[in-house]
């Protein structure tokens, strides 16, 4: 049983994998065997996180990249083939927002959010399909989601807009390639205390609220979402398809 969640001799690429939950995603999956790629926007963070696991006696290799360049990103695949000769697991963690009333929200913030959190996941998703389907090899792709591709909070829309997006091309995906043993998945974090979170946990009243309307009462972890993170990687998943996994605490289940 211990075996069909080993990701030996497995080779796994993390966008936005420097810090926060995508690198507890990274260390997750190294710590159950995978060969560690790291995607992300600044090279200072990127270098930091390849040195720790690194540091832990993991491989790991890192390329640097801003997702809001889509334009870049085939060739940022091309080139992470060539000096990796293929990646099985895709985690499209790199995401970003803007808060504001939607009264307020411009037609650049809009484009920001979709591109970065939605373009850019079908952009890679792509890449990574397109290089497994013509190796005839199987992957597992696995997708951040959010909360708000169920629920919404005030000043949002662009980001629940995009996470939406996640979810239902999360389904489209893995219904398109099924048929090539590529499984795609998705998973919406609850409200995770990260650098990124830092603003909200550190609002003692809006913290307050999460604390209470969490039955676990509690922010979750990066460390929290990373078992998942792996049970969707590796072949104990292999059989699951289309699916979001909600790991919140509870919270969606008290709305």
């Amino acid at each position: 049983m211990i075996s069909s969640f080993s990701l030996e001799g497995k080779k796994a690429l993390v966008t936005g994998g420097s810090r926060g939950i995508g690198f507890a995603a990274a260390q997750a999956m190294a710590r159950a065997g995978a060969e560690i790629v790291i995607a992300a926007r600044l090279q200072a963070q990127l270098d930091k996180a390849c040195e720790t696991l690194a540091g832990k006696g993991f491989k790991v290799s890192g390329f640097s990249h801003d997702m809001s360049d889509i334009e870049g990103i085939q060739p940022l695949y091309d080139r992470i083939i060539s000096e990796t000769g293929g990646i099985d697991i895709l985690v499209n963690n790199a995401g970003g927002t803007r808060r504001g009333p939607a009264e307020i929200i411009t037609e650049q913030d809009w484009d920001f959010v979709m591109d970065l959190n939605a373009k850019a996941v079908f952009t890679m998703c792509k890449a990574f399909a397109k290089e497994r389907i013509t190796a005839k090899r199987p992957g597992k792709i696995i997708n951040i989601a959010s909360l708000m591709s169920e629920t919404v909070r005030r000043d949002n829309a662009p980001y629940a807009a995009s996470k939406g997006a996640v979810r239902q091309l999360t389904k489209a995906l893995a219904v398109d390639w099924a048929r090539y043993h590529i499984n795609v998945n998705c998973f919406g974090p609850g409200y995770i205390r990260t650098e990124l979170t830092r603003a909200l946990w550190e609002d003692p009243e809006f913290d307050a609220w999460i604390k209470q309307r969490t039955p676990m009462g509690r922010w979750g972890t990066p460390e929290d979402l990373a078992p998942t993170v792996v049970f969707l990687a590796s072949p104990a998943s292999d059989f699951i398809t289309g699916q979001i996994f909600f790991v919140d605490g509870g919270l969606l289940s008290m709305f």
